[in-house]
């Protein structure tokens, strides 16, 4: 017969929430790189437009050269501003990401030591129960070791008093028997 067991072993509670660390960290890093990879192809579109743009007005006469200069500044500051605003997106999430991490990280933390504490305070709880058993035992042993003892003497000075009560009328019946012989 196998001794293995058919069901499958149980997570333990650090497991557990080691795991859920994890799945969260994993969301915000993949959240992250998202937005990243969104603001990197938004930038790369606005780059390509002023580009097309600036094709298109050199082409054109010298009045084209100011309306392509300021459309290429108005394209370089919608450019810079949504890049700026993605950064800043992508370090709130990173930020967000941190702090819910820190959050559970402390939560794991408080369950452990709340753990920890019951454990011990259970484990002391046993000490003092089986230290109060044990000196009970001990109480109780004395005592019937005691009653023995007093029993004990009690019956061997009874013991005692009939042996010398049976020397002393075997004694009287001897000399008696000897007398009786002597004047017989």
């Amino acid at each position: 017969m196998s001794t293995s067991k058919t069901q499958p072993e149980e997570k333990g509670f650090f497991e557990k929430i080691k795991e859920t660390i994890e799945e969260f960290w994993d969301g915000t890093k993949e959240t992250a790189e998202d937005v990243k990879e969104a603001a990197a192809d938004k930038v790369d579109d606005l780059k390509a437009k002023v580009v097309a743009k600036k094709t298109a007005t050199k082409r054109k006469a010298s009045p084209a050269k100011a309306i392509a200069s300021a459309t290429k500044t108005t394209i370089a500051k919608k450019a810079s501003a949504t890049t700026a605003a993605a950064k800043k997106e992508a370090g709130e999430i990173k930020e967000k990401a941190t702090e819910k991490a820190k959050e559970v990280t402390s939560k794991a933390k408080t369950a452990a030591a709340n753990v920890k504490k019951s454990a011990n305070d259970t484990a002391s709880e046993v000490a003092a129960k089986a230290k109060d058993v044990s000196d009970k035992a001990k109480k109780e042993a004395t005592a019937v070791k005691a009653k023995a003892t007093t029993k004990a003497k009690a019956a061997g000075y009874t013991a005692k008093k009939e042996t010398t009560a049976a020397k002393k009328s075997v004694a009287a019946k001897t000399t008696a028997t000897k007398r009786a012989s002597k004047s017989a």
